[in-house]
């Protein structure tokens, strides 16, 4: 198990890189980098961007930026055109965070953080990842907001609202039977590549991102959780990301977004697992935690479980 960090730990402490896949992105680089430009942490922010597989103006859009931002920003870029097999959301986000890696130390002070080309983190993003961190964190997820400048239709909003209701009532649950000192409530359920932040020894010990073609993100997870690591999900780390339905990863954000159209659309509800089979996974996870390395352990054997039914419709309301 990595070494965490401790209560009284300080923020100012960590060093932190951001770091950005980016295919075809040039027009929303802009949004993402003058969010970074207006951080509230101190010193110029790091910044690792893969630009992979592109062939529109990113690169102009990257030099615009570092002009503007200097002072704000420090900007490395890495470019590579990977072959067709290789042209996948796990491939993007490992040379970004590998190349993070090469450019923050590889210790307790060092912090890689993973974004998406088309989010808006707010001002204090990073300085409460880093508060995250220092208290004893070792990976931080960060909530998923929908972009307020691109609202969502009424139908879909409410099933979006459904699926939050439904995941606060789990997270309530895990809450009850299996409470976890470092990610205590409240809080959220997200942690995705859109923001995702790991410490650097704890990255190099699971082998950093897989080479999947989805679910990169989660996969790294629990490689992480694997070795021990502490997952935090603080209500104050959050970005912002677009609903659009023409993303760059497969069954990624904008394949969920566009499965939330097409039920809306049809005025389908979903159908998940009702509540007491997370009741009964959280039981079998305290159970497990219990024992010498059972957190460990629950990374392990969790993802071989059979999956949960979903025999419960979800409620819509109106």
């Amino acid at each position: 198990m990595p070494e965490s960090g401790t209560d009284d730990g300080n923020p100012s402490d960590i060093d932190i890189c951001v770091c950005v896949p980016a295919r075809n992105e040039a027009a929303r680089l802009p949004v993402l980098f003058a969010a970074l430009a207006a951080q509230t942490c101190r010193g110029p922010v790091l910044l690792a961007v893969a630009v992979n597989n592109s062939n529109d103006d990113s690169f102009a859009v990257i030099e615009q930026a570092r002009v503007r931002y200097a002072g704000q920003l420090v900007i490395h870029v890495e470019q590579v055109t990977f072959a067709p097999e290789m042209a996948h959301a796990g491939s993007a986000r490992r040379l970004a965070m590998d190349t993070g890696l090469g450019l923050t130390p590889a210790s307790e002070r060092g912090v890689l953080v993973s974004t998406d080309a088309d989010t808006r983190p707010p001002p204090e993003w990073l300085d409460n990842i880093a508060s995250a961190i220092a208290r004893g964190a070792d990976i931080v997820g960060g909530r998923i907001e929908i972009e307020p400048g691109e609202p969502l239709p009424e139908g879909v909003l409410r099933l979006r609202s459904a699926w939050d209701r439904y995941w606060e009532a789990v997270r309530a649950i895990e809450d009850t039977e299996d409470p976890l000192p470092w990610d205590e409530a409240p809080r959220h359920g997200d942690h995705t590549g859109a923001s995702l932040a790991i410490r650097t020894v704890l990255y190099q010990q699971c082998g950093g991102v897989p080479l999947l073609r989805t679910g990169e993100d989660r996969a790294l997870v629990n490689a992480a959780l694997v070795q021990g690591g502490r997952l935090s999900h603080p209500t104050n780390v959050f970005t912002r990301v677009s609903p659009r339905r023409d993303g760059r990863a497969e069954t990624g954000m904008a394949a969920a977004m566009q499965e939330m159209f097409d039920l809306a659309a049809a005025g389908t509800s979903p159908r998940a697992p009702a509540l007491h089979h997370w009741q009964k996974r959280a039981a079998w996870r305290r159970t497990l935690r219990a024992l010498p390395g059972g957190q460990a352990m629950i990374a392990q054997q969790e993802p071989l479980l059979a999956p949960m039914p979903h025999d419960m419709v979800l409620e819509i309301g109106t």
